[in-house]
C-alpha cells in the first residue's frame, strides 16, 4: 500500500485561537491515515504538545505579540514599530522551514497564519478567514501587504461557510490571487446535552497584559455575585491548577475534553469575540457576552456583527459591569449549524487530485 503523504501543520501563536481551530484538522488528517507533524511556538505549541503527545513537534521563532498596556488606540503604531522584528521572525521561520523540509520528508505544508511557513518546492496551503485585514485607517494597505503572502501558496483555506450568513462577514470576501476553498466551521468541540454546574464560564485568551486586565475586571465585578462562576486563564503551563475563592472556580488552562464538558456545563459564556471562538459556541450553541480585546479591530468587528445579528451582545473592557449581563436576554444566542466539512474534498489537494 502507498504511504501517505506527511503533513506539517504550523498555527501562528497569537492567542491560543489558531492552534484550537487547528485540532480537528490535525483529528482528520490522522483519521485518514496522514504523518502530521507540528510546528509552533509558546502556548500554542505546547498546547498542542499536550492534545497530541505522540506526534513530532517543532519549535518556530517567535513573533513575540503583544499588545500596548496603554489601550487600544495605540493599537496600530504598536505594531508599526515592530515590523522590523516581523520582518526579522518571519526570515528566521522561512529558514527553519527550509531545514525542516530538507530533513524530516515533508510533503506538503499547512500554515494557519504563519507568513513564512511555505517552501517553494512544497505545495503550500495558507489557512485564514481574514482575507480583509481591518487596521482602521490602514486597512487597505494590510489588507494588500496580506494578500501578497497569501500569494506565496497554492490555496487558500477559509475556517468559515460561504455565502452572505457566514460567520466572518467581510474578512473573508476578497479577492485573491490563488484559489480559495471554504472549510466549513473548524471546532475542537461538540454539543451535549448536560445539567448546567455553572451560570458563567469566563474563557479568557490572547496576549498580555490585555489578558490579565479582563481577568482582573471580570473577578472585581463577578465575585460575590449571585453567579456560580468558572474562570478559565487561557494559561498554557506545565501542570493544571484549581483555585477557588467566594463564587468563582479558576483554573490556569483546560485540554479539549474537559473544556468541552466545561462549555456544555455552562449557561452563559463570557470571552473575547475571537474568530475561532465564535466557531466554538456556534457549534455548542451558546448563549454569549463579548468583550473584545481593545483596538483589535477584528474583534470589535466580530463583536459588532454578532450584535447586529441579534446573537450576543457586547462592551468595550472597561465599561464592564455585571447589570450588563441582563442584556444577553434579549438575544438568540448561537442556534444549531452544519458542521459537514468535506475533508476528502479538501484533503484531496494531497492526493492530486
Amino acid at each position: 500500500m502507498k504511504q501517505k503523504p506527511t503533513i506539517l501543520i504550523a498555527p501562528l501563536n497569537w492567542g491560543l485561537g489558531h492552534a484550537t481551530r487547528c485540532i480537528p484538522i490535525i483529528k482528520a488528517l490522522e483519521a485518514r491515515n496522514y504523518t502530521v507533524v507540528i510546528a509552533s511556538d509558546g502556548d500554542s505549541l505546547q498546547l498542542l504538545k499536550k492534545e497530541f503527545p505522540h506526534l513530532k513537534t517543532f519549535a518556530l521563532p517567535s513573533y513575540n505579540i503583544t499588545y500596548p498596556k496603554t489601550g487600544g488606540r495605540f493599537f496600530v503604531w504598536h505594531f508599526v514599530k515592530k515590523i522590523p522584528r516581523f520582518i526579522k521572525t518571519y526570515n528566521a521561520e522561512k529558514n527553519v522551514i527550509n531545514k525542516l523540509v530538507a530533513f524530516n520528508e515533508i510533503d506538503f505544508i499547512l500554515s494557519d497564519n504563519r507568513f513564512g511557513v511555505y517552501h517553494k518546492d512544497i505545495p503550500s496551503i495558507y489557512i485564514s478567514h481574514q482575507l480583509r485585514v481591518l487596521s482602521g485607517v490602514f486597512s487597505g494597505v494590510s489588507t494588500c501587504l496580506h494578500q501578497k503572502i497569501i500569494g506565496n501558496f497554492k490555496q487558500c483555506w477559509v475556517p468559515d461557510v460561504s455565502g452572505k450568513d457566514n460567520f466572518s462577514g467581510m474578512l473573508s470576501r476578497a479577492k485573491t490571487e490563488i484559489p480559495v476553498k471554504n472549510m466549513g466551521l473548524l471546532s475542537r468541540f461538540k454539543k451535549e446535552n448536560l445539567s448546567y454546574k455553572y451560570d458563567i464560564c469566563v474563557l479568557l485568551s490572547g496576549p498580555e497584559p490585555q489578558r490579565s486586565y479582563l481577568e482582573k475586571i471580570l473577578i472585581s465585578n463577578l465575585k460575590n455575585s449571585r453567579y456560580k462562576v468558572i474562570l478559565i486563564q487561557g494559561k498554557v503551563e506545565k501542570k493544571q491548577e484549581f483555585f477557588r475563592f467566594a463564587n468563582i472556580k479558576k483554573v490556569n488552562f483546560m485540554t479539549s475534553k474537559n473544556l468541552e464538558k466545561t462549555l456544555n456545563q455552562s449557561k452563559l459564556v463570557i470571552a473575547r469575540s475571537g474568530y475561532s471562538t465564535i466557531m466554538d459556541l456556534a457549534v455548542l450553541n451558546k448563549k454569549a457576552f463579548f468583550i473584545p480585546t481593545p483596538g483589535q479591530f477584528e474583534q470589535e468587528y466580530l463583536a459588532k456583527r454578532m450584535y447586529r445579528l441579534k446573537i450576543a451582545p457586547f462592551c468595550k473592557q472597561e465599561d464592564f459591569l455585571i447589570e450588563k449581563l441582563h442584556e444577553v436576554e434579549d438575544y438568540s444566542g448561537f442556534k444549531e449549524v452544519d458542521l459537514n466539512t468535506n475533508w476528502d474534498d479538501l484533503f484531496g489537494f494531497f492526493e492530486g487530485k
